[in-house]
């Protein structure tokens, strides 16, 4: 009864495993049905899409077959039209050849001289702006270049003077001055040849001359006559012998300080004294030595704002009057005797020919040179730089001492008064007592026939002989 109790339980169990095997069986098989039912649905929609698509694709290439060919046939009307066109232009140009008589090549080469006209018509017309709108901003340039050169150079406008005036300690030194009889005034003034004027102005006496040389000599002759306290007329021409020498340390002293101020290096000698020497000359009643390192120093500025070499600017500038030195010593125009004396001298062509152009006696071939005869220009034009008539004075006087210089036997020639009185200092054994007296009415009558001047001119022969004794 238990085995078979076991046994129907085994039974019952493995009929319930294969009914449930059974059933999961049909349970997937219905699964699998239904998927395989919608796979074959979409595969069927699909493969419609395509078949449309297909269609489509077949409709379109007939269509582009169609275009093709259309446009084939219009290719081929084309080219044909092209062709009778180019016939067509081949019997119009020989119809307009015929009846014009004119070729196609002279036509071409007719419209081509006409283009070619009208070409350089236009570009002339443009070179002509060009070059006006060129030569209006090359002004407004310049003019900024020069007034910026005036504003940083600045210098103040002086003028020379005809008198130096040397103060006196007490009023009774102009007793001493003049001394017995007029004595040690005559003396003084025969020595340094310049007037002296000795009037009612308090503790004070005049020195005049139109030579600046002359009349610093004198200065300091008379003031170190004064601090030595003796007076006659030994002492004068001892202490115009010490005074010459002080004032060609002067000049040399100037020259040194003109090459500095301008800042001008490498220099000869011999050229800073004669820059030294223009401290006593003048133009136009303007220092010749202030003048020169004023254009130096606007030459320089200039250049810098054109981009060329400021030094080689300096040093024409400077140098471009040096001639004036020697104009009253040699013949010929100051900016040829510069520019002589500086070739002979070792400086640079460039420096030479700015001496020689700066009044256009020789053209300007350089920047410098030009730049030269600018600052020069710019120089000399400042309001109160210059004054004729003082200049003319000097020049006048000058031509007097040259012109009575050249009579035989005249040593000196000082000219004083203003002009008015000539005294002529001459040899005693080349002229005598008579013959003093006859080359003075000669050299009145030929001032009063060659030269022209105001007033009277008294003219004054000094024939002086001095005999020497040594008591020992």
């Amino acid at each position: 009864m238990g085995a078979t109790a076991v046994w129907i339980a085994t039974a019952t169990a493995a009929v319930a495993v294969a009914f449930l095997a059974v059933t999961l069986a049909r349970i997937h098989t219905r699964a699998n049905d239904r998927a395989y039912a919608r796979r074959s649905a979409e595969l069927d929609e699909r493969d419609e899409r395509l078949s449309r698509r297909e269609s489509t694709v077949e409709t379109k290439a007939h269509t582009l077959e169609l275009r093709e060919s259309n446009l084939i046939e219009r290719e081929r009307g084309l080219a044909a039209d092209r062709a009778d066109l180019d016939d067509d232009r081949i019997v119009v140009r020989k119809r307009l050849e015929e009846i014009a008589d004119y070729s196609a090549d002279e036509a071409r080469q007719a419209l081509l001289e006409q283009v070619e006209a009208e070409a350089r018509a236009d570009a002339r017309d443009l070179v002509r702006d060009i070059q006006s709108r060129a030569q209006q901003e090359a002004t407004r340039r310049a003019h900024d270049i020069v007034a910026s050169a005036i504003q940083r150079v600045a210098p103040e406008a002086t003028r020379a003077s005809a008198t130096s005036t040397v103060e006196l300690a007490e009023e009774e030194l102009k007793g001493r001055i003049i001394g017995r009889d007029g004595r040690n005034i005559r003396a003084f003034e025969h020595v340094t040849g310049v007037d002296v004027v000795v009037d009612d102005t308090p503790g004070s006496v005049q020195l005049s001359s139109f030579d600046p040389v002359r009349r610093e000599t004198a200065r300091r002759t008379l003031v170190a006559l004064l601090e030595d306290g003796r007076i006659h007329p030994a002492s004068i021409e001892e202490a115009h012998t010490r005074a010459t020498a002080e004032v060609d340390q002067v000049i040399t002293d100037a020259g040194d300080e003109a090459v500095a101020e301008a800042r001008v290096e490498g220099v000869a000698p011999e050229i800073i004294r004669l820059l030294g020497q223009l401290e006593f000359r003048t133009s136009y009643g303007q220092n010749v030595r202030g003048h020169s390192i004023e254009t130096a120093l606007l030459a320089g500025a200039m250049a810098e704002e054109l981009g060329t070499d400021p030094a080689l600017a300096r040093r024409c500038g400077l140098l471009h009057d040096i001639g004036k030195a020697l104009t009253h010593k040699v013949t010929g125009s100051h900016a040829a005797v510069g520019a002589e004396i500086a070739r002979r001298l070792g400086e640079p062509e460039q420096v030479c020919h700015a001496i020689a152009a700066h009044h256009d006696e020789v053209p300007p071939e350089s920047v410098e040179a030009v730049l030269t005869q600018a600052a020069d220009a710019v120089s000399a034009s400042r309001p109160g730089a210059r004054r004729d008539a003082y200049e003319a004075h000097c020049t006048r006087l000058r031509r007097i001492e040259e012109f009575v210089g050249a009579f035989e036997g005249v040593t000196q020639v000082f000219a004083m008064q203003a002009g008015r009185e000539v005294r002529v200092m001459v040899h005693p054994d080349d002229v005598d007592d008579t013959r003093a007296r006859r080359l003075a009415r000669e050299i009145a009558g030929r001032i009063e026939a060659e030269m022209a001047y105001p007033g009277q001119i008294a003219v004054t022969v000094i024939r002086e002989v001095r005999a020497r004794g040594i008591a020992s």
